[in-house]
């Protein structure tokens, strides 16, 4: 069941999200879109509080339960990244805004990108696991609660992972006499 309301949250946030940026561009209307947006957050409410309910309500942890935290902390930490990233697609094709500007791909301006997007990671890992922790300290059961460690664990070793190869360009930024012409290849 838990693994279904995840997939109807996570279609949910998307519905809420676009319905508010359609609100917004193609029907004009601003209060209306502010409040769609806004209330995108009420869908990890209600994904956190079944989560919480069922392993109060005596259930054993699971891939899920470790899933439902991991979708949370990804909202919190790259939830206004991804709706600005909409918005600025969804103003270009139907309000006329410029072009989505492309993310940087060499020098210091992409190792400046590459560490925000590991500081980005590093607060959806901090939100996540502290939700795993939370919960393994509210059910007081390690039998229980076995899965949301060997969650944090393996999202550790990601984010560890993450942070060597994105700060990696901080010491060692891409060159750009590395571009190959595309009729070179």
């Amino acid at each position: 069941m838990l693994v279904g309301l995840i997939l109807v949250c996570e279609v949910l946030f998307w519905v809420v999200l676009l319905s508010g940026l359609a609100a917004r561009y193609l029907l004009r209307r601003e209060r209306l879109s502010r409040v769609l947006l806004v209330s995108a957050p009420l869908v990890d409410l209600i994904l956190l509080t079944a989560t919480a309910l069922d392993l109060r309500a005596g259930g054993t942890a699971t891939v899920a339960h470790s899933l439902a935290a991991v979708y949370i902390g990804v909202s919190v930490g790259f939830g206004h990244r991804m709706v600005a990233w909409a918005d600025e697609r969804f103003a270009h094709r139907y309000a006329g805004g410029p072009a989505p500007t492309p993310k940087p791909r060499h020098g210091r301006a992409h190792a400046a990108h590459e560490r925000r997007a590991w500081l980005h990671h590093l607060t959806a890992w901090a939100v996540g696991c502290g939700l795993l922790a939370l919960a393994v300290v509210l059910v007081g059961d390690a039998e229980r609660t076995a899965a949301l460690w060997g969650t944090a664990r393996l999202w550790t070793l990601v984010l560890v992972v993450d942070g060597v190869i994105s700060l990696s360009y901080t010491v060692r930024p891409r060159p750009e006499e590395d571009r190959v012409p595309a009729g070179a290849r």
